[in-house]
């Protein structure tokens, strides 16, 4: 099987399966086609030398950030205490491996004397928030103040019980400040924060206003940073100089994922569901009075809740009570921003109760809410929201061993736009538990790059799309960081072996494209076993075809280690070239040269390559591999 890539006037490349890792999908701007160029010409060679020119610039100011933080010293907290562990221990779920992980890294951060700029990225539900709440607990044990910064009041009232219940069994004093507290109250715990006699403060923006002084702040825990405004996120910037900051996410934004690829900020992701979770199943439908009724009616029938997604506030109380209308005998309410905290708080309070069936909402459930109980979301217009808040509103259900069930609805005969048809197959596509990440990117790639670090930088990146950008921009931080940029080079594999994926094997185009990827940019045996298991799992037993393919991607992963350039089968053995610039040990080489005269015919020294001819010649694609994986360890004593 080749790929089929257009080039400018009708010229067309064909590209081997083996070497799909060579080709990436272009992100850009939105609608923004991409300018093809010719076959063989200069353009592109001079678009990605101008481009790389640009990101030298943007690469410097990346290395002094790096560098200010590499170089500030923060407070360094001591090792685990007697009641950490048992802080821990009274935890109720057993802890995902991911998130074990994460935990330790924050530790090793917060024990070490650099300030600690780490995103904890997961989905929602799957344990960011007791990550956070360990660090907040070290930190207050050793005499410092932490706060949480949440977008909504919800959300803080979520945090602020969530804590409260976790530090109930310690002299830990937490604190709560948004709309939802009396002013008097405010007040008092802008106060005792001055004094250091509040220990945790969960907060809205409100934490970031000019009268909230602390008296020691150890640790700002920022959730969903990508609700904040530009002011309030100017704000947090401040705050974060000289304090250690934990960024949680389930769908970071563009230029956060960005700063913690390139090591601006570290990363842990979360991708492990918890034990029992299953994947929500998303329809996207047009809306009919007969579908809400039925999924309401279906929801109620098992015991369990349900949100009506309505984001409307001139006239959600209509919307509610056409539900009731259609299912009476169930108790319907609704709730938005703009009522009463306290009308607000006794609804949400009675919802968490379980007195009220059906919530009419607009998205102000949009992060916190968790309900093990409310397995139905019903989305009403669907095609106006953004595909990371569509994926949020979905994670609002399924935070229990239940199948949760999510509607995306459309209103019928409206013509929809193809931005917003895009959103509504990537979030039916994503369905899988830990798609956070993905969803991010593909929400990259529908809305077009944006800025990673200025509005300048943008054109760059839509002439060589985001992802090559990434690399470029990668590379240069890495040579002024001083550290080794391999040269890029590839690897062609040309044996006699049947490798491919037969059409009754995989029948869509699409899937076989991405199974191809993803086999092609295998780099060692534990990833060969696990794409052996997925397409066991997604599609039965494997075709020998199919898994010579994987050999020969593992032939080509151990070859390209070994600066090779290509293989070919010839004559009885194979002849092997190597990088002109490759960096082999002269003087080693004529020891590996000597040691092998009875299987190495001849060998060349300007560019590399020799014939390998070995004693009895391999059959078949497992043995070809295990033959030339020998020779490859051999071979790479003879690296620099």
């Amino acid at each position: 099987d080749y790929m089929k890539i257009k080039y400018a006037n009708g010229a067309f490349l064909y590209v081997l399966a083996t070497q799909f890792d060579r080709i990436q999908k272009y992100s850009g701007k939105e609608q923004a086609a991409p300018k093809l160029s010719k076959l063989g010409g200069k353009e592109w060679v001079n678009t990605k030398t101008k481009v790389r020119g640009a990101v030298q610039d943007i690469a410097q100011d990346l290395v002094k950030l790096y560098a200010e933080r590499q170089n500030s010293q923060g407070f360094k907290c001591g090792p685990d205490t007697v009641w950490q562990r048992e802080f821990e221990e009274e935890f109720e779920f057993e802890e995902t491996e991911d998130q074990l992980s994460a935990i330790e890294a924050v530790k090793a951060d917060m024990e070490s004397e650099r300030i600690m700029d780490r995103l904890i990225c997961g989905d929602v539900g799957f344990g960011k928030t007791e990550v956070a709440i360990r660090a907040a607990f070290k930190a207050v044990q050793e005499g410092k103040q932490a706060a949480f910064l949440c977008p909504t009041t919800i959300l803080a009232r979520q945090h602020y019980n969530t804590i409260s219940r976790r530090m109930k069994n310690y002299p830990v004093n937490v604190r709560m400040l948004s709309r939802f507290v009396s002013s008097k109250d405010q007040s008092q715990t802008i106060k005792d924060l001055k004094s250091g006699m509040a220990d945790i403060v969960v907060g809205t923006h409100r934490l970031l206003s000019k009268d909230v002084v602390f008296k020691d702040l150890g640790l700002l825990v920022v959730d969903e940073e990508q609700r904040f405004g530009v002011s309030h996120k100017e704000k947090i910037k401040q705050l974060r100089k000289n304090v250690d900051v934990l960024t949680l996410s389930a769908t970071p934004i563009p230029r956060t994922l960005h700063m913690s690829l390139s090591g601006i900020r570290d990363m842990s992701l979360l991708t492990e569901p918890p034990v029992d979770r299953v994947p929500i199943q998303t329809y996207v439908m047009e809306y009919t009075q007969e579908a809400v009724k039925e999924a309401i009616t279906r929801e109620a029938s098992r015991g369990g809740q349900v949100y009506y997604l309505y984001n409307r506030t001139n006239n959600i109380d209509m919307a509610a009570e056409e539900i009731r209308n259609l299912v009476p005998g169930l108790n319907v309410e609704y709730a938005h921003g703009k009522m009463s905290p306290k009308d607000l708080e006794e609804i949400m309070e009675d919802f968490v109760n379980g007195d009220i069936d059906v919530l009419v909402s607009t998205t102000i459930i949009e992060t916190g809410l968790d309900i093990p109980n409310v397995n139905t979301i019903i989305i009403q217009d669907a095609d106006n929201f953004g595909l990371s808040q569509l994926y949020q509103l979905r994670g609002r259900v399924g935070r229990s061993n239940r199948t949760a069930y999510a509607f995306l609805l459309y209103r019928r005969d409206k013509l929809i736009k193809e931005v917003a048809e895009k959103r509504l197959k990537a979030i039916r596509e994503f369905s899988d538990l830990g798609s956070g990440v993905k969803i991010a990117m593909r929400d990259l790639e529908i809305r077009g790059a944006g800025n990673i670090l200025g509005a300048e930088q943008s054109g760059h990146m839509g002439a060589v799309g985001y992802e090559l950008y990434c690399k470029m921009l990668n590379d240069a931080v890495a040579l002024l960081k001083g550290e080794t940029v391999e040269e890029d080079f590839e690897t062609t594999i040309d044996l006699d072996i049947d490798g491919y994926i037969p059409a009754d094997y995989i029948s869509s185009e699409t899937e076989k494209l991405d199974i191809y990827k993803k086999i092609s940019a295998v780099s060692g045996e534990e990833e060969a076993d696990d794409i052996r298991l997925e397409l066991e799992d997604r599609f039965g037993e494997i075709p020998a075809v199919v898994d010579n393919l994987i050999c020969v991607a593992l032939i080509k992963a151990g070859a390209h280690e070994l600066y090779i350039t290509d293989i070919e089968e010839k004559d009885g053995g194979f002849k092997v070239s190597m990088l002109k610039n490759a960096k082999i040990d002269t003087y080693k080489m004529h020891g590996f040269l000597s040691s092998h005269a009875d299987t190495i015919r001849f060998f060349t020294g300007n560019q590399p390559y020799f014939m390998y001819i070995p004693k009895k010649f391999p059959v078949g694609a497992e043995n070809i591999k295990n033959t030339l994986a020998e020779f490859f360890e051999e071979l790479s004593e003879i690296k620099e």
